[in-house]
C-alpha cells in the first residue's frame, strides 16, 4: 500500500519559512518523479514544484520560484520543501504526490498525501 505522508505545516510569520516533508513508503521511491501541490479555501489545487527522479531537474510555479526549493533524499524516501520568505497567499493545504512522469500536470500523479496545512500571518 502506497504511503504519502507530510509534515511540517504549521503558523509562521510573513517572511518566515517553513520545510515541509514527506516520507514515502510502498512504493519503488527512486523511479517516481516527486511533486508538491497546494491548495487555499475557496481555490483549486495548483503546482507548486516538482523535482525529477534522480534531483537533475526541478521545476518551480512562477509565484514561488526563488523562494521555494524542492529536493528529494531518495536513500530516506523523502521529499521536502523548504519555503522561505513566506507571504499571506502562501497559506493552504500542501500535499506531496508521485508520479511517473517528471510534469506540473496533476493529472499525472498517481499517488496523493493527506496534506499538512500552511498559515502564514500578516
Amino acid at each position: 500500500q502506497v504511503q504519502l505522508v507530510e509534515s511540517g505545516g504549521s503558523l509562521v510569520q510573513a517572511g518566515g519559512s517553513l520545510n515541509l516533508s514527506c516520507a514515502a513508503s510502498g512504493l519503488a521511491f527512486r523511479t517516481y518523479a516527486m511533486g508538491w501541490f497546494r491548495q487555499a479555501p475557496g481555490k483549486d489545487r495548483e503546482f507548486v514544484a516538482a523535482v525529477s527522479r534522480t534531483s537533475q531537474s526541478t521545476y518551480y510555479s512562477n509565484d514561488v520560484k526563488g523562494r521555494f526549493t524542492i529536493s528529494r533524499d531518495n536513500a530516506e524516501n523523502t521529499v521536502y520543501l523548504l519555503m522561505n520568505s513566506l507571504k499571506p497567499e502562501d497559506a493552504a493545504v500542501y500535499y506531496c504526490a508521485a508520479s511517473r512522469e517528471y510534469s506540473y500536470f496533476s493529472y499525472n500523479y498517481n499517488y496523493w498525501g493527506k496534506g499538512t496545512h500552511v498559515t502564514v500571518s500578516s
